[in-house]
């Protein structure tokens, strides 16, 4: 057995006839989304054979099992980024393995700093579309042509469908949500004032390190993709506070509340 193999099986023994509908990976400092769910197994990534060791504060490194308004959810608890090194397959094998789950729909949430002023700490964003300014895709090297084409397209990356259900979402939760494009860049380092200058005249609304590199691998293998960004600052350059990831935490927080809102009611009506 292959790890996509045997992390299927791990998670299907954990909660045998569990078949969740929906996936949701939580970005950095959003894990008490989770209190929304009603939990039924709980699973360490380390359990889960080429499962993501995270080492970023912020990411607890666990599978969720359980329903949210009476819908099967599965959520997972941290990511692994490109900037910790060697962290592709990690997340191919988790992806897949979602894949191999039956889910259709990988919801992808972040912390992320924003390029437009009236989205400050504590707004959440629909992702609409991205640039990825890594300088690598996660799909080079030869193809797994059992998961997807070797050219797979990147029209409605993020689906506009399932975004249109996300407004609806909003509306019904009395949220404001602005919707815009993430950009990614690879990090660790925070960008300069000039980068974020460059990514605003290529369109960019947000920025990050990280989830355009999930939505990649999950749309080879033909999971449809939404994501949401938790806006825990303004980009380099736009406001007076120096950027840390003690920042980046504190702004989840202030955007945690409203997400978990947010995804409730976007669970209820799928």
């Amino acid at each position: 057995m292959n790890n996509i193999q045997k992390s299927t099986a791990t998670i299907q023994n954990a909660l045998p006839d569990f078949a969740p509908e929906i996936a949701i990976i939580l970005g950095s400092g959003l894990g008490k989304i989770t209190d929304i769910m009603d939990v039924k197994a709980t699973i360490s990534y380390s359990e889960l054979a080429g499962f993501p060791q995270t080492n970023v504060v912020g990411h607890d490194g666990v599978v969720l099992l359980g329903t949210v308004g009476g819908k099967n959810v599965m959520f997972l608890k941290g990511r692994k980024h490109l900037y910790e090194g060697n962290a592709v397959d990690s997340l191919k094998t988790m992806i897949r393995t979602i894949k191999s789950l039956g889910v259709q729909t990988l919801m992808l949430t972040n912390a992320a700093g924003s390029l437009i002023k009236s989205y400050g700490p504590g707004s959440l964003m629909a992702i609409s579309d991205h640039i990825n300014l890594t300088g690598t895709n996660p799909l080079i090297g030869d193809n797994d042509d059992e998961w997807g084409p070797r050219f797979p397209p990147m029209e409605n990356a993020w689906d506009a469908d399932l975004r249109k259900n996300l407004m609806s979402a909003a509306n019904k939760a009395g949220i404001t949500m602005g919707e815009g494009v993430y950009c990614q860049f690879l990090g660790p380092t925070f960008e300069t004032p000039a980068e974020i200058g460059m990514a605003r005249a290529i369109g960019a609304d947000l920025v990050g390190m990280s989830t355009v590199t999930e939505n990649i691998i999950a749309r080879h293998c033909g999971l449809q993709c939404i994501g949401i960004s938790a806006v825990t600052n303004l980009a380099a350059g736009m406001g007076d506070v120096a950027l840390s990831h003690d920042q980046t935490l504190e702004g989840a927080a202030k955007a945690e509340q409203n997400m978990a809102k947010l995804i409730r009611e976007f669970i209820v009506n799928l």
